[in-house]
């Protein structure tokens, strides 16, 4: 292994650069303005013990630390186990959030198992919809699976600023830059993944929760006045 990426790997770099990152998200958090908009129906949830299916798109993932009130109940993110994914976990976990990793060794139904098992244990759950790897704004069907099997409640989730840092990463990875004014936004999905039903059918639902994705997170956009982020070609992922 090179040093670079031993490095990388190391446990001091990773605190290292998940303190830079937590701090930083922090004072934008701290020195800017912000509205809180449509979150009533999700923490009414979880002041009554109701765990929820927390989801966002992965652009907007760095924020959900002030998307969701940990005081009024736990949650866990699912990241990846790749170097960027264990890193995000690592950050999330400063905040407060547990974490499930998802390795591509994992087998899903034992993943969908330990999901479920945090969930009967009244642990919401984060997930980005079209992470770890995209395609970017393409909504995977876990949430909605994972919605049928729990009977849990879904709410799609964004962040906006007026100004904001934009990484190069697949997704263009945003973080609010300080002294900005932005907003956070949540809407319950309304649809109800039935026990049976066809791939045609959840593939209909995959769509319509995509939909109220976007429509949330172009929202957030519009509230604090900038351009429409562009959506991709919305062909069912593979």
């Amino acid at each position: 292994m090179s040093l670079r990426k031993k490095i990388a790997d190391s446990q001091m770099f990773s605190r290292i650069v998940t303190g830079l990152f937590s701090g930083y998200i922090r004072f934008a958090y701290a020195t800017s303005r912000w509205r809180r908009e449509g979150f009533e129906q999700m923490d009414d949830a979880l002041r009554a013990g109701e765990p929820v299916i927390f989801v966002v798109w992965h652009q907007r993932l760095m924020m959900a630390p002030f998307m969701f009130d940990i005081r009024l109940g736990p949650i866990c993110s699912l990241t990846s186990s790749a170097r960027a994914g264990s890193m995000v976990g690592k950050l999330l976990n400063r905040f407060g959030w547990e974490n499930i990793s998802m390795s591509s060794h994992k087998r899903h139904v034992a993943l969908s198992r330990e999901v479920l098992r945090r969930m009967k244990q009244g642990i919401s759950v984060g997930i980005a919809a079209d992470g770890p790897r995209g395609p970017a704004r393409i909504s995977a069907t876990v949430p909605l699976v994972w919605a049928r099997s729990s009977g849990k409640r879904v709410f799609a989730v964004s962040f906006s600023a007026n100004r904001v840092v934009e990484f190069p990463t697949w997704d263009r990875m945003w973080l609010p830059a300080p002294f900005s004014r932005g907003v956070f936004l949540c809407e319950e999905w309304d649809g109800t993944v039935q026990r049976q039903i066809s791939d045609a059918e959840l593939e209909m639902l995959r769509q319509d929760f995509e939909t109220t994705l976007d429509r949330v997170t172009d929202s957030s956009d519009s509230a604090t006045g900038r351009t429409l982020t562009p959506r991709p070609d919305k062909a069912p992922r593979s």
